[in-house]
Formats: C-alpha cells, structure tokens, sequence
C-alpha cells in the first residue's frame, strides 16, 4: 500500500465514501491534483477491491478500504491532535508533518499516543478519530454548499487540506460558529454567510465556491 493509496482512501472518506458516492472533481479538488490522475488511481483502487465506481455516479469504499482507511484517518488525526495540543502547531500546519508521522506509526505507539492524549474523539478540525477498536460516531457529511438559503447551521468540521485551512483563517471561519446561509451566487460563485451572536463588527463572510464544498456542518 503506497502512501499515494492511503491518501485516496483517506480523502474517500472524509468525503462520506463509506455510505455515499463520492465524484472524481472532489477528489481532485481535495488532494489539489489533476482529474486525469484521480481516474487512473480510482481504476487501481477498484482492481485492488478498496473501493467501487458506478459509472456516471461516484466511488465509495469497499469493506477492505473502509478498514483502511479508518486506520490512517485514526493515525493521521491523532498526530494532528499531538501537534496542536502539545506543540502548539497551527491548524493550517499540522499536516505535512501530521502526513509524514502516520506512515511510520506502530500500532504500538499509536496506542500510547491515544493514552497520553486521553482518548480524543475529534481532531482539532472536528475530523472523527476511530478508537482502537474501529468505533466512532459518524462525520457530519452535509456541505455548507447544499444548505438552502435562510437556513442556520453549525460548522462542523473541514476537509484537511492546508490551502483550505488557511484561507478559513484568513476569513476567520471556524468549527463551532452559527451561520446563516444568505446566498448562494450561481456560476460558482461565493456563498454569502452571516454569523451568528458574533461581536465582530462585521459579521457577514463570503465563502468561495471551492471551500464551500470542503465545510461541513449540521443542524442548529
């Protein structure tokens, strides 16, 4: 399994690939690469059995690639958890390091991280961390970009991609706030958010079309 494969099914996931089809333009958009090369990777994934592809509908995680997946999210997310907690990272710079780290984690060292860490649930960007045993309660999969306008929400959690990351902290977005949705503008246009019980002055934020699909939330 080559790190590149691990990364395919890391971002499957976090785009809800266990129980729902996932589109190659999000996998692209996720990993920051070319959609040629996502359908290269996906048909390999399918001839290994980590994942299904319907054609004109999307990839999901077989079992196998559940399983997985599962793991790296849990070593991956623990380590982000680490560099934020204990060394003080910022979010928008765990992972790289956080990428580098999970590949050469033992189940061993793993397990003592967990202890050390007393047995985090999320990762500081509200990623789910599986426990030892495989149980978690499931993301939120909902897309600030699918919420009608007028509706009010609660950030969730983002996509771990360090381009996204930082432009949430430029806009100063972040898990927990209430928005509203005001507006969507067509064509891939930014989408228009105000927040909620917010004592900034100014309390509107618009959030491009991209990040908005990569911003998860639910229900107030």
């Amino acid at each position: 399994m080559t790190p590149m494969k691990e990364d395919y099914l890391k971002i499957i996931f976090e785009l809800g690939g266990k129980s729902k089809k996932i589109s190659n333009k999000q996998i692209a958009m996720g990993l920051n690469i070319a959609a040629g090369s996502v359908t290269e990777m996906i048909t390999k994934l399918v001839e290994e059995g980590l994942a299904k592809h319907t054609p004109y509908s999307g990839i999901s995680l077989t079992d196998n690639g559940i399983q997985i997946a599962e793991i790296m999210v849990r070593k991956h997310r623990m380590w982000e958890t680490f560099l934020v907690e204990k060394l003080s990272y910022k979010l928008s710079e765990v992972d790289d390091d956080a990428e580098v780290l999970e590949h050469v984690t033992s189940e061993k060292l793993l397990d003592s991280l967990d202890q050390f860490l007393g047995y985090p649930t999320h990762c500081p960007h509200g990623g789910v961390i599986p426990d030892k045993e495989g149980n978690y309660q499931e993301d939120s999969h909902t897309l600030l970009a699918d919420v009608k306008e007028g509706s009010t929400v609660v950030v969730d959690r983002f996509i771990d991609n360090r381009e996204l990351l930082n432009y949430l902290d430029e806009i100063d977005l972040d898990i927990g706030d209430k928005i509203q949705v005001i507006h969507h503008a067509p064509f891939e246009g930014a989408t228009t958010v105000k927040l909620i019980d917010n004592e900034s002055k100014v309390d509107e934020r618009q959030i491009s079309y991209k990040a908005a699909h990569y911003v998860f939330v639910q229900d107030d």
